[in-house]
C-alpha cells in the first residue's frame, strides 16, 4: 500500500494542466507497444516512429514474421532508432520470449506483475526501464516507469537519491509509495515527466524560470 503525498500529487496535477493528457503509449497494438519500448532505448520517440513505420510498410508488425526475417534486413529497417544491429538482436530475444507463451499476449498479461517483471529482465537486452514500460503500457500493470528525465527533475526539485548504483529502484519505489496506486496516473505521470524534461528541464540550458513546477519540490 502507498501513502498519498499531496505535494507530489500537486506536481502531477500542475503538469497535467500545463501540458494536457499525453495519450501514451502511441501505438495501435500491444505488440507495437512492446517493440516500441525496446526501440526507444537511448533515442527520442520520433526516431522510434520512423523505425516502426518501416516495419509497418514491410508488413512486419507481427512477432512470427519478425522472428523469421534476416537480422541484417531487420537492422536496416530499424536503423532510425540507432544501434540497429544491437537492437535487432535484442528484438529477436524479446520475440523468442513471447514465443514461449505461443505469442499469446493475453496469457502473458495474466501473470503477476512481479513474476512477469522477473521474466522480462531475464531477456538479454531488456533493462528495468524497458521492462517496466512494457508492463505499464502494454499490460496495464501497476508499476511506475523511471528514466533519466525522472532522475534529473527529481534532483533539481529537492529530491535526494541515496543509492547511486540503484537509483532506478529507489525512485520507482519513492513514487509508488506517494501517489495513488492507479495505472492511469502512473501512465500519465511518467509521460508528463518526459514532456517536462524535453520542454523545460533540459540537460543543458534548462528553462528553470519558466518551469511550471518551479516553486515545488519532492521533499
Amino acid at each position: 500500500m502507498n501513502s498519498f503525498n499531496s505535494n507530489i500529487f500537486d506536481i502531477f496535477k500542475i503538469l497535467l494542466k500545463h501540458f494536457g493528457p499525453q495519450y501514451w503509449w502511441p501505438a495501435k497494438t500491444k505488440f507495437e507497444i512492446i517493440i516500441g519500448a525496446l526501440l526507444a532505448q537511448g533515442v527520442n520517440w520520433k526516431n522510434v516512429e520512423k523505425a516502426i513505420l518501416n516495419l509497418e510498410r514491410e508488413d512486419l508488425l507481427n512477432p512470427q514474421k519478425l522472428l523469421k526475417i534476416d537480422d541484417k534486413k531487420l537492422a536496416q529497417l530499424i536503423k532510425p532508432s540507432r544501434y540497429p544491429s544491437i537492437k535487432a538482436k535484442r528484438l529477436k530475444n524479446l520475440i523468442l520470449f513471447l514465443k514461449e507463451f505461443e505469442f499469446n499476449l493475453e496469457k502473458i498479461e495474466r501473470l503477476e506483475t512481479i513474476e512477469l517483471r522477473k521474466l522480462l529482465l531475464k531477456v538479454n537486452g531488456i533493462g528495468k526501464e524497458t521492462a517496466d514500460s512494457i508492463l505499464l503500457y502494454a499490460f496495464n500493470k501497476k508499476i511506475f516507469v523511471v528514466d533519466a528525465y525522472t532522475k534529473r527533475i527529481f534532483e533539481r526539485h529537492g529530491g535526494k537519491i541515496k543509492s547511486r548504483n540503484n537509483w532506478y529502484e529507489e525512485l520507482r519505489i519513492f513514487f509508488e509509495k506517494r501517489i495513488p496506486e492507479n495505472v492511469n496516473i502512473y501512465n500519465e505521470f511518467h509521460a508528463l515527466f518526459v514532456q517536462l524534461g524535453n520542454s523545460y528541464c533540459k540537460t543543458k540550458n534548462p528553462l528553470c524560470k519558466k518551469c511550471p513546477i518551479k516553486n515545488l519540490n519532492f521533499l
